[in-house]
């Protein structure tokens, strides 16, 4: 296939240039940049809260890979693995992978796998970068139906696996009494629970791939440090159900990702760096409006993990993030008019090669970000959450927000001891002590709240209405 993707140096696009021309606006950047920093951590982007999420998601999967009895590992993805979002503010993305199925690479040998274990072949050929087929080298005695019925015949005697008829397989399922599921989106199934709850569940294979990954540690980088490239390269990559848009062979291809690895790396991105992803996160939905994924969360992610990578760690400082927001907006509209924008962990790959911009749309974005960048550090000012905390006043806001985070940390607590105390029709055993204490608390945050709320002339005096309003506190920012 023809490779519409980038250039080999294509990297040097996020390195930083530079763009404060004097003292005097030197000042102005990194006094702005301090209050910017200060107002993301009283929005719950913090790094204590962030990597309390991490760790509470990080603990959810293990409990639901716990439920799967060795037949799966689960895996919180997105923004809810990476501690970005609050507990209602976005999707829950679950990523379930087959135990009983590896893929390997072409010169991998067969025999480190047990009998049990169904092994395909990934056959690249013919498909567009970071996408492959799935040739079955050998049945296992353990095979699931889902795997067994997505089987095709190529015409030629060979066995491969079609990713639409896997995911239309899972599809199929019934679904638990309270969730409703929604037609497939891409590789994933999407469902709510209680009409509140959005999840996305995808389901993929682990992918053994030595040469990919050893490509990619062999980098020469400023980040992560080499204790962190080899983790990542150790939690490997999976293989999910999707093929590239347009491929002859989109029915049958499946897609290289390594969801763990990045969560790791965006783990070990500093604060700053953080909060620049979470700024860029801002700007796609609260500036661009982009609802049809042509720029999406993925797209700032790997503009963020590009230039951590090509820039010294010290100069992502508190003072600095306004001018490094600046550098990724650059780096966006460049990504535009090209229409390049090469995959962080594999750069062959071109992350804008199946955006489906048209040239109306990819024109105003052009001009928004040329706007914004002129605009120098008044342009957090276009992001309304930034803009309503700078007019707010102070001490009741970080009251407020004191106790928003702590509920969430208290609903993130509940929400693992609920998964251990529940039995096998999932009743939840209410005497628990510790969920006893835990919903006292999360009842006296939540009166807190109402309390002063009436103090300050509000009518509103339903706490169950007002709980869910501070958990959906930023649902707008789809992922």
């Amino acid at each position: 296939m023809a490779d519409s993707g980038t250039r080999h140096d294509e990297p040097e696009r996020f390195r930083r240039h530079g763009s404060v021309s004097s003292k005097q606006d030197l000042i102005q950047w990194e006094n702005a940049s301090v209050e910017t920093c200060t107002i993301l951590s009283w929005l719950g982007y913090g790094q204590e809260i962030i990597q309390a999420r991490r760790d509470a998601y990080r603990e959810n999967g293990k409990l639901w890979t716990a439920w799967a009895c060795g037949e799966a590992t689960i895996i919180i993805t997105g923004s809810k693995g990476e501690g970005l979002s609050s507990f209602l503010e976005s999707d829950l993305d679950q990523m379930v992978v087959d135990n009983r199925v590896f893929c390997l690479e072409d010169d991998v040998n067969i025999s480190a796998f047990p009998g049990e274990i169904t092994v395909l072949r990934s056959f690249s050929r013919m498909s567009y970068h970071g996408h492959c087929r799935l040739l079955l080298e050998r049945r296992g005695t353990t095979i699931f139906r889902h795997v067994r019925d997505a089987f095709c015949d190529d015409g030629y005697g060979r066995e491969f696996l079609s990713s639409d008829l896997y995911v239309n397989n899972w599809s199929k399922e019934d679904s638990p009494e309270g969730m409703v599921q929604h037609e497939r989106a891409g590789p994933s199934i999407p469902s709510t629970v209680l009409g509140l709850l959005h999840s996305d569940k995808v389901h993929a294979f682990h992918y053994y791939c030595p040469n990919i990954l050893s490509k990619w540690a062999a980098r020469p980088r400023h980040w992560p440090p080499p204790e962190v490239v080899q983790q990542v390269v150790s939690l490997g990559a999976v293989l999910t159900p999707v093929g590239f848009k347009g491929s002859e062979h989109q029915h049958v291809e499946w897609r290289v990702c390594f969801n763990a690895g990045e969560i790791e790396l965006i783990s070990n991105l500093n604060d700053t760096q953080t909060k620049l992803y979470v700024l860029l996160k801002m700007i796609k939905n609260d500036v661009l409006h982009a609802r049809k994924k042509e720029v999406s969360s993925y797209t700032m992610k790997n503009i963020v993990l590009w230039m951590a990578e090509n820039n010294p760690q010290a100069s992502f400082h508190t003072k600095s993030i306004l001018q490094w927001l600046h550098e990724a907006l650059d780096a966006l509209r460049v990504a535009l008019i090209t229409l390049e924008l090469p995959y962080y962990m594999i750069p062959e790959r071109n992350l804008m090669a199946t955006s489906g911009l048209d040239e109306e749309q990819q024109r105003t974005w052009i001009s928004t970000i040329t706007d914004m960048l002129h605009e120098g550090p008044r342009v957090i000012l276009r992001l309304p959450k930034i803009r309503q905390c700078i007019v707010a006043h102070p001490e009741p806001f970080r009251w407020y927000s004191g106790r928003r985070i702590e509920l969430e940390l208290l609903w993130l607590m509940r929400m693992n001891i609920v998964s251990i105390c529940r039995d096998e029709n999932w009743k939840i055993d209410d005497t628990d002590a510790i969920v006893q204490a835990l919903d006292r608390r999360i009842n006296e945050v939540v009166t807190d709240v109402c309390v002063r709320m009436r103090m300050e002339g509000s009518r509103v005096i339903n706490a169950p209405a007002i709980f869910y309003r501070i958990l959906m506190e930023n649902v707008n920012d789809d992922q």
